[in-house]
């Protein structure tokens, strides 16, 4: 038996998803979000007003069917496939499924499309594809991504990430690889990338943690950086994308 559900813009929604949550709130559509993850902290200030329902990954599935929602926006990385299939037994659910920047736009799109707010989204695609056709003509480099440490994990050619790299001119010496693989110092050193960079998230990274690369790798350049210009997209790409011309600048 399939459910329908009717296409009027929702009135009641909630959102596993931290980046599209930001999302919603700068698409004008803060009122009409009544559920978020703890991971949802954007936009700060007021987001608040939104009800914490679980995590990405453990989801309160009872908050959820008390509440109610019209809509309820969901990732196919981020989120549990058997968490997303229960709740489409019951409420529509907008599963997006992010690997590139395109794919980022698009959903920008859908999203503004689907809730009424399809001006608002063409508004905000435009501003990031200025930041986006603003990349500087930078020197190619070589770099390698880390996202988690014990065990140290990087990013394959499928990822978002890697396509945020990509368009900066930072070539993934792991681009072989797909999704989130597990390498060591060792392996990172043989691939002699000109930088290596240690994202704030998901793994916090730390100064002690550069030091430690930089005595493993010493012809390395190590750097911290933040994790939200690379990994968040939605809203948060328009000001990640400024700020990286100016860091693809910095660093040549």
């Amino acid at each position: 038996m399939s459910t329908t559900f009717a296409m009027n813009p929702p009135q009641k929604i909630v959102s596993l998803v931290p980046s599209l949550t930001e999302l919603l709130f700068d698409l004008g559509l803060g009122k009409q979000v009544i559920g978020r993850t703890r991971f949802c902290i954007h936009p700060e200030g007021k987001v608040n007003q939104a009800e914490i329902m679980g995590g990405t990954k453990n989801p309160r599935l009872d908050k959820i069917q008390e509440a109610q929602p019209d809509l309820i926006i969901a990732n196919k990385e981020e989120n549990r496939k058997k968490d997303i299939e229960k709740l489409q037994s019951d409420f529509e659910v907008m599963v997006t499924d992010i690997n590139t920047i395109e794919d980022a736009l698009l959903t920008i799109h859908e999203i503004g499309k689907r809730c009424g707010a399809e001006e608002a989204a063409e508004e905000l695609t435009s501003a990031i594809r200025k930041e986006y056709d603003n990349v500087p003509n930078e020197p190619l480099l070589s770099v390698a991504y880390l996202i988690w440490r014990e065990p140290w994990m990087t990013i394959g050619s499928d990822t978002y990430i890697h396509s945020v790299l990509r368009r900066w001119k930072l070539e993934n010496v792991f681009g072989d690889q797909t999704r989130y693989p597990k390498t060591s110092l060792d392996e990172i050193k043989n691939k002699q990338p000109d930088i290596i960079l240690l994202s704030s998230e998901p793994y916090p990274f730390k100064e002690k943690h550069l030091k430690e690369i930089e005595q493993n790798c010493p012809d390395c350049r190590v750097l911290l950086v933040d994790g939200e210009w690379f990994s968040w997209y939605g809203s948060r790409m328009l000001p990640s994308f400024r700020k990286l011309n100016s860091f693809r600048k910095a660093i040549s």
